[in-house]
C-alpha cells in the first residue's frame, strides 16, 4: 500500500470512529444536489454534522457510502467542492481546509468544514514591503513581529516566512514571502504557530486591523525580485532594514532608491542592536540619517521624538527610524504601536484590477492567480477577463473562490494580497504581469508607450535602442528605449518612447516603473500609451 493511500485509510478509520460529524460523498453536482429540495436537505444534513462535531464537520468525497475508495476525476472533484462550498454557506459555515489523494487515477479529498461564514474583509488592512541588504535581518524581524517570539540568534523566526526548503537551508530568501498579524482592542493578534495554515487564517478572522508584510530579497542577484515586490504590490509603507553590525551598504542604497521611485512612505528599522555596543548603534544611526538627507529626506528618531510624532509626520518626506533587536525584542513594541496606528495610504479608485504576481495549480480547484488587488473589489462567482495573452487577447474566466493568508473570504478589496481560483483557464496559460479585470471591461493591450524618465546610474549615455528590463506593477520585461533628444546621461530627466520587446501588456498613464540593466538604473512615469495593433 502506498504511503498516501495508507494516510488516507487512517483518516477514514478516524472518521468512522468519530461518527456523527463525518459525511461520506462520492460526488456532488449542481444539476442534482442544488435542485428542488435537495439543497435545503443537504444543508440541514451539514448543520447536523456541525452540531455533532461542536462546530466542525469532515466531508470525505470521492468515496462510496460505506467509505470505499472510488476516486473521481479532477473536474468532478472541483464541482463537488463548489457545491459543498454553497451548502456550507447555506449552513452559515465555510470550508477551512482540503486535503487530496490520488486514488484509482482519480481524486479522493477530505474537506474540513467549520461553523461561521466566510470572512468579511472590510476591516482596515495595511500592507508593508520590506527591503534591505542580505543578512540584515528582514525576515527574522518580521517573523518575530508576527509571532511575538524572540529569535534564537540563528534566524529561527526567519523560517516562518521562507517558503522554499533551499531558502531555509541556506538562510537566504530567494523569492517574495508573505506574513500577517493584526490588532484588536486588546492589542496585537499574533500567529501562534506559523507552520499551521489554520493559525494564520485565524489571525485574519479575529483581528480588527490587519498588517501584511511583503518580504523581499536582500541578495544582490535577486534585485529583480525585490523590485517586483516593491513596485508590483499595492503597498502602504516600506520598511528599510539596516543591521547595526554592518551599516548601510550599496544594496541598502539601491533598495532605498526603489522605495523613493515609488513615492512610498518609509520606516527604517536598525536591527541587531544586541550584537554591538551603544556607540556603534549611534554611529549607524548617524550614517542612516546622512543617507536619508542625501536624498532630501528628513530622518526622525522615534526613540527621541516618540511614536505620536512618527505617526503624525511619516510621509514621502519624513522617515522614522526605530532601533530593534529580534533577540531581545527591543523596539518591537514600538513597531507594534506604529503598525497599529499608521493610517492606510494607498487609495482605492476605479473598477477591480489585479496584476498577477504568481500562479499555481491546486488539485481539485484548478488554476490560481495570486497578487495584490490594486483597485475595486472581487467576489466569488464574478466573471472576469485575464490577459493579455502573447497575441493581445483576453480570456474569459470565472472566480471559483478567494483566499487571503489561507483563509477563504467572500470578497477582496483593494490592498488585499489574495489567491483567486479561476474557472475557464489552465494554470500553464497564466503568466506574471497579466491582469484580472471585470468581464465588461474593454482593455487595450499596449506594446509601446511614452514616459518621463530619470537616469539614476549609468556608466555612459543612454542612446536609441537601449534595452533594460522595465519593472511596472508585476511586469518585468525587456524593452527598447528611444530618447526624445537622442540620448540621456546619468542624472538626466527626459522623455523617451519605450517599446516592450516580446509582447504587449496592459498599462496606463500615470503608472510608475523602474528600469535596470546590470548596475544601470532609473525610474519613470508613463505619460502616454499606444494600443497594440
Amino acid at each position: 500500500m502506498s504511503r498516501d493511500r495508507a494516510l488516507l485509510e487512517r483518516a477514514l478509520d478516524r472518521g468512522e470512529q468519530d461518527g456523527g460529524n463525518v459525511e461520506f460523498k462520492e460526488r456532488l453536482s449542481r444539476d442534482v444536489h442544488l435542485e428542488g429540495g435537495r439543497r435545503e436537505s443537504l444543508a440541514a444534513q451539514l448543520r447536523h454534522r456541525l452540531l455533532s462535531g461542536d462546530g466542525e464537520a469532515t466531508y470525505v468525497v470521492g468515496v462510496t457510502d460505506d467509505g470505499g475508495l472510488a476516486g473521481i476525476d479532477p473536474d468532478t472533484f472541483s464541482e463537488t467542492m463548489d457545491v459543498l462550498s454553497l451548502l456550507a454557506e447555506e449552513a452559515d459555515a465555510h470550508i477551512e481546509d482540503v486535503q487530496t489523494w490520488g486514488i484509482n487515477e482519480g481524486i479522493v479529498g477530505v474537506a474540513q468544514v467549520r461553523e461561521g461564514g466566510v470572512l468579511e474583509t472590510d476591516d482596515e488592512h495595511v500592507v508593508i514591503g520590506t527591503a534591505g541588504h542580505v543578512d540584515h535581518g528582514k525576515s527574522t524581524l518580521v517573523g518575530s513581529l508576527v509571532t511575538g517570539k524572540p529569535d534564537d540568534g540563528d534566524g529561527a523566526t526567519r523560517a516562518f516566512l521562507d517558503v522554499q526548503p533551499h531558502e531555509v537551508e541556506r538562510g537566504l530568501s530567494a523569492d517574495l514571502s508573505y506574513a500577517v498579524y493584526g490588532f484588536d482592542d486588546d492589542g496585537p493578534v499574533r500567529v501562534r504557530n506559523p507552520n499551521r495554515k489554520a493559525d494564520r487564517a485565524e489571525v485574519v478572522q479575529e483581528a480588527d486591523r490587519l498588517v501584511s508584510f511583503v518580504d523581499t530579497v536582500g541578495h544582490e542577484p535577486w534585485l529583480r525580485t525585490t523590485i517586483r515586490g516593491l513596485v508590483g504590490q499595492k503597498l502602504d509603507y516600506g520598511m528599510l532594514v539596516v543591521a547595526a553590525d554592518d551599516g548601510p551598504t550599496r544594496t541598502t542604497r539601491e533598495h532605498l532608491g526603489v522605495l523613493l521611485a515609488t513615492d512610498l512612505p518609509t520606516i527604517v528599522a536598525i536591527t541587531k542592536t544586541d550584537t554591538v555596543d551603544e556607540e556603534r548603534v549611534e554611529e549607524v544611526e548617524r550614517e542612516v540619517e546622512r543617507l536619508l538627507r542625501d536624498v532630501d529626506k528628513s530622518p526622525l528618531r522615534v526613540a527621541r521624538h516618540g511614536v505620536d510624532a512618527a505617526v503624525e509626520e511619516v510621509s514621502e518626506r519624513v522617515v522614522p527610524i526605530v532601533e530593534t533587536s529580534a533577540i531581545t525584542m527591543d523596539g518591537l513594541e514600538t513597531l507594534d504601536e506604529l503598525f497599529d496606528r499608521l493610517p492606510k495610504t494607498s487609495q482605492d479608485t476605479g473598477e477591480f484590477r489585479m496584476y498577477v504576481d504568481r500562479s499555481y495549480s491546486v488539485t481539485g480547484v484548478g488554476a490560481v492567480a495570486s497578487g495584490t488587488v490594486m483597485s475595486g473589489e472581487v467576489e466569488a462567482g464574478d466573471e472576469l477577463l485575464i490577459g493579455p495573452m502573447a497575441d493581445g487577447r483576453f480570456q474569459e474566466v470565472e472566480v471559483r473562490s478567494i483566499e487571503m493568508h489561507y483563509h477563504r473570504v467572500d470578497k477582496a478589496q483593494a490592498g488585499r494580497i489574495v489567491g483567486i481560483a479561476l474557472k475557464g483557464i489552465k494554470e500553464s496559460a497564466i503568466e506574471r504581469g497579466m491582469v484580472l479585470l471585470p468581464r465588461d471591461a474593454d482593455p487595450e493591450p499596449v506594446r509601446e508607450f511614452e514616459a518621463e524618465v530619470m537616469v539614476l546610474n549609468h556608466p555612459t549615455r543612454i542612446g536609441e535602442g537601449y534595452e533594460p528590463v522595465v519593472h511596472l506593477e508585476t511586469i518585468g520585461e525587456a524593452a527598447a528605449f528611444y530618447p526624445e533628444n537622442g540620448r540621456l546621461l546619468p542624472g538626466d530627466t527626459g522623455e523617451t518612447t519605450v517599446r516592450f520587446k516580446f509582447r504587449p501588456y496592459l498599462i496606463e498613464e500615470g503608472q510608475k516603473f523602474v528600469f535596470r540593466e546590470g548596475r544601470s538604473k532609473g525610474v519613470g512615469t508613463v505619460t502616454d500609451v499606444y494600443p497594440a495593433d
